[in-house]
């Protein structure tokens, strides 16, 4: 059986991780990995997260079965996030997932049955992750302009061109807020406008929307999303916890239904809850229980909206002070994208050799197309880290 097998090729991205905890330089530095570290280089655990960890843990009484819906007060209290606690819920429908892989995965699964001929439309360039996904599902792809490497910026026009080509019943994949990897966001103006061409053009909005909060803050990155679903019929939204959570290895996800009718959302949320039954049956409680405590608690929601702002502020701060670190080393403005773009990533503009030479001359770590996660940049370095990319991408024009 298994001879027929070749070797699969590895994640590039989760690989970073045992060649950075391999290399024994003790001033190496960590861009790779999509995870929000602190000035020490640790990803901790929030305030509030732990003090719901700590009730659930003295309150739960049974680890019985939830079902494949999971846990119906974590889905209502992410949709009121989502949507904002004034919106019409009565065409919407949720469930928790493994994570926002698994509510992507989940709800691809859903489209292909219900439209196995449509085309998904993905931003060029992506998570690379959505490939996969959509490739399971043997839904057809096609990419549409989305990132500018000269300007580092969103062609937006060009965005627009390209889904005006595509066919009704198409579905649209879209970056709710911080895409990764650029760090390149629509504005709320961009995105009413995207909404036109949606709903002109009949095609379905998915948003994936991983880092609420981390960009311009809670409500400011739903906006985009908010706007959407005032215009559009139907769409479908994968939510992610894990980074504004800081509930990584808990696996905390929903995939949203938006229906043309009530009636329309309770059958695809019906077919949703069977796709999920063949994928892994039931979504993991304890992490979504706690988001759960922490969303319906006013203290301990209080709490975590200081601490993900602080985190938000924070990789502002590191953004700014790289791009200020980096007008220094070149003597040019060529940098300064790093400190208008959002979330925990942009891309630097190195080519795959700069990027194997920044990690074998400097033990700095990042992605292969070029991607760094500002979260991981060391604040007291920023000059020295700043130099190192100057002297292997070479001085830009002033």
């Amino acid at each position: 059986m298994f001879e027929t097998l070749t070797p699969a090729q590895p994640d590039k991205i989760l690989a970073l991780i045992d060649l950075f905890r391999e290399d024994p330089r003790t001033r190496k530095v960590d861009l790779g990995i999509g995870v929000y570290k602190d000035a020490a280089g640790r990803t901790p655990v929030f305030g509030a997260i732990r003090e719901a960890e700590r009730r659930l843990l003295a309150d739960q009484e049974s680890k019985s079965y939830l079902g494949p819906v999971g846990d119906v007060g974590f889905t209502r209290a992410i949709v009121k996030l989502l949507f904002g606690p004034s919106a019409d819920t009565s065409r919407i429908r949720a469930c928790q997932t493994p994570g926002g892989m698994g509510a992507l995965r989940t709800l691809l699964q859903l489209l292909h049955r219900a439209k196995p001929e449509a085309t998904i439309w993905t931003p060029q360039p992506s998570w690379p992750g959505h490939a996969g996904l959509i490739a399971a599902t043997g839904l057809a792809t096609r990419s549409y302009a989305y990132f500018d490497a000269e300007t580092h910026d969103v062609r937006f026009d060009a965005m627009i061109a390209s889904l005006k080509t595509a066919a009704p019943g198409d579905i649209v994949l879209l970056h709710g807020c911080c895409h990764n990897p650029t760090g390149a966001d629509l504005d709320l103006a961009q995105w009413g406008e995207l909404a036109d061409v949606l709903t002109d053009r009949a095609l379905l909005p998915f948003i994936d929307i991983a880092y609420q909060g981390l960009g311009e803050g809670l409500e400011q990155d739903a906006a985009g999303l908010r706007s959407v679903f005032a215009q559009v019929p139907e769409m479908v939204v994968a939510a992610s916890c894990s980074k504004n959570f800081g509930v990584y290895r808990d696996r905390v996800g929903a995939a949203v239904i938006v229906g043309r009718t009530s009636g329309q959302s309770e059958i695809a949320a019906a077919q949703l809850l069977g796709a999920a039954r063949s994928l892994y049956s039931m979504p993991p409680d304890h992490g979504a229980a706690a988001v759960r405590i922490v969303l319906s608690d006013a203290g301990l929601r209080g709490d975590w909206e200081a601490e993900l702002e602080g985190m938000r502020r924070r990789m502002v701060s590191l953004r700014l002070g790289f791009a200020e670190a980096l007008q220094r080393q070149s003597n040019s403005t060529h940098f300064a994208f790093v400190a208008r773009q959002r979330g925990m990533f942009s891309r630097i503009g190195a080519t795959a050799d700069q990027v194997y030479r920044l990690r074998k001359e400097h033990a700095i770590y990042l992605v292969e197309d070029g991607r760094i996660n500002v979260a991981g940049l060391p604040e007291q370095r920023l000059d020295e880290v700043a130099r190192a990319f100057v002297t292997v991408l070479g001085k830009p024009p002033a």
